[in-house]
């Protein structure tokens, strides 16, 4: 089975790596769609954060990575892909989620599987690394190497 796991991941932290590497280890393959919201002010370009994203998931087996233009359930079935995986961190993150995936069945007929955010990450979010790497916090520990680096170049070290 081929799951799409889809996100801005503006940028990507070590929280969404590790939702990709559990969920390599329940499905046979996984495509990390890297997406445009148009909700959030994002700081990188869709090419850098294809970039950060294939260098984050190197190391993984069975894990691609490519742009979503236009609809998640239309990149799904592009992609051939069964299921959509999704992190979930708080009670909120479960209210949005439920209805996205009430919507994305709708669309597309393709179901959504929820996993909880593990216990080291569950707290960190793209926009709170944003936050916290413009106003010169050390965000290394919760970001890959190279995303850390560009967020450096960005705001200073």
């Amino acid at each position: 089975m081929k799951a799409v796991f889809s996100g801005s991941f503006d940028p990507i932290t070590r929280g969404h790596v590790d939702i990709v590497e559990r969920a390599s280890h329940l499905f046979h393959e996984i495509v990390v769609g890297v997406a445009v919201n148009s909700a959030k002010n994002g700081i990188f370009t869709m090419d850098e954060r294809v970039a950060f994203v294939r260098d984050a998931v190197k190391d993984l087996d069975r894990v691609s990575v490519a742009p979503v233009d236009g609809l998640l359930v239309e990149f799904c079935e592009a992609h051939g892909a069964d299921v959509i995986v999704r992190g979930l961190r708080f009670g909120g993150d479960f209210d949005y989620e439920l209805q996205m995936a009430h919507l994305n069945k709708a669309m597309g007929d393709i179901e959504t599987v929820l996993l909880p955010a593990g216990r080291e990450f569950g707290t960190i979010s793209s926009s709170m690394i944003r936050s916290a790497a413009a106003n010169g916090g050390d965000v290394g520990a919760f970001v890959t190497p190279m995303v850390d680096a560009a967020l450096r170049a960005r705001f200073g070290a």
